[in-house]
């Protein structure tokens, strides 16, 4: 299950509220690259694939997941915070070896 914070939920309703977005959803991915193997993007997207996977959050916000990332994603939280050099989003996932020394890839527990 795609869990999301609080705080995360409410970043994400400001950047779709910022980008007039409203009608999109928030997709989810892994992608090759980063320093380990792979990096974690999240889009707004309003277009759905048959075969993509669907979380709604609440009855604004529905997450979206690509078939081939969905079982690295499966027990995935999102967190937001903020610090003095800005917000952003984190990603916890238990289903992760380990990350690189930037914390921005990650490699996958086989």
């Amino acid at each position: 299950m795609i869990n999301l914070t609080s705080m995360a939920i409410d970043e994400v309703k400001r950047l779709k509220s910022s980008f007039e977005l409203e009608n999109s959803n928030v997709r989810i991915e892994i992608k090759e690259g980063g320093c380990v193997e792979y990096i974690y993007q999240l889009n707004f997207n309003s277009s759905l694939q048959p075969e993509d996977y669907q979380f709604k959050i609440n009855s604004a916000m529905t997450v979206i997941i690509d078939p081939q990332s969905y079982p690295y994603l499966k027990n995935l939280t999102i967190d937001y915070t903020e610090d003095l050099m800005g917000g952003a989003f984190q990603f916890k996932n238990p289903d992760i070896k380990n990350h690189c020394s930037c914390g921005l890839s990650f490699a996958l527990a086989t």
